[in-house]
C-alpha cells in the first residue's frame, strides 16, 4: 500500500481531495423534487447522513452549480430515495443531466407531490426545514414526515464505482 501524505498546509488539490472522500464507502440515493413546472427533478447523492431523531432530521447536499439547485429551493419538500443493489441501472439514470430522468421509472407522488421511486429499499418524504450555503453547495436539512423500507441489499458508491457490500463481519 503507497500512503500520500499531503505536507502542504495550505493547498489541497481538488482532484486529491475527491480521491481521499471516495475512500469512505456510502450508500448511494436519488434525492427527489418537484420543478417550477411541477416536472420532476432527481439526482444521485452520497452526501446524506442522519442528523437527529427527535425531531427527525436528516441533511443532504447540492452542487450550487447543479441544474436541479433551483428547483430544490424552489419547493417546499424532497424525497430521499435509498437505493438499492437491484436497482444500479435506475440509479444510473439519476447521475447525468436529461430530459427526462423518470423515463421509463415507476414512482408515485409523495409528500408535497415529490416523486417517490418504488424500487427504492427506503424512503424518506422530508420537508425543507433550513438551507445552508457552505462552500461550492448548499447543504439541505429535512425535517423527516412519512419513511418506507423492503428487504434488499443497498447500492454502495467506493473509490468512484458502484460496489456491493460483502458478507457482514
Amino acid at each position: 500500500m503507497t500512503a500520500h501524505c499531503n505536507k502542504d498546509f495550505t493547498q489541497i488539490d481538488p482532484r486529491t481531495l475527491r480521491d481521499v472522500f471516495g475512500c469512505f464507502a456510502t450508500g448511494v440515493t436519488v434525492v427527489t423534487s418537484c420543478g417550477t413546472n411541477g416536472a420532476p427533478v432527481g439526482l444521485v447523492v452520497n452526501s446524506f447522513s442522519s442528523v437527529s431523531l427527535d425531531p427527525p432530521l436528516i441533511l443532504w447536499s447540492i452542487d450550487l452549480k447543479s441544474p436541479s439547485h433551483d428547483a430544490f429551493c424552489a419547493h417546499p419538500g424532497f424525497a430521499v430515495n435509498i437505493m438499492g443493489a437491484d436497482a444500479k441501472e435506475e440509479t444510473l439514470r439519476f447521475c447525468k443531466p436529461s430530459e427526462d430522468k423518470f423515463a421509463g421509472v415507476d414512482w408515485y407522488p409523495g409528500h408535497h407531490d415529490v416523486p417517490v421511486l418504488s424500487n427504492a429499499v427506503a424512503t424518506l418524504e422530508c420537508r425543507t426545514e433550513q438551507r445552508i450555503h457552505s462552500g461550492d453547495h448548499e447543504i439541505f436539512i429535512g425535517r423527516v414526515l412519512r419513511v418506507d423500507q423492503r428487504d434488499g441489499a443497498p447500492l454502495i458508491f467506493h473509490r468512484g464505482r458502484f460496489a456491493e457490500i460483502g458478507q457482514a463481519l
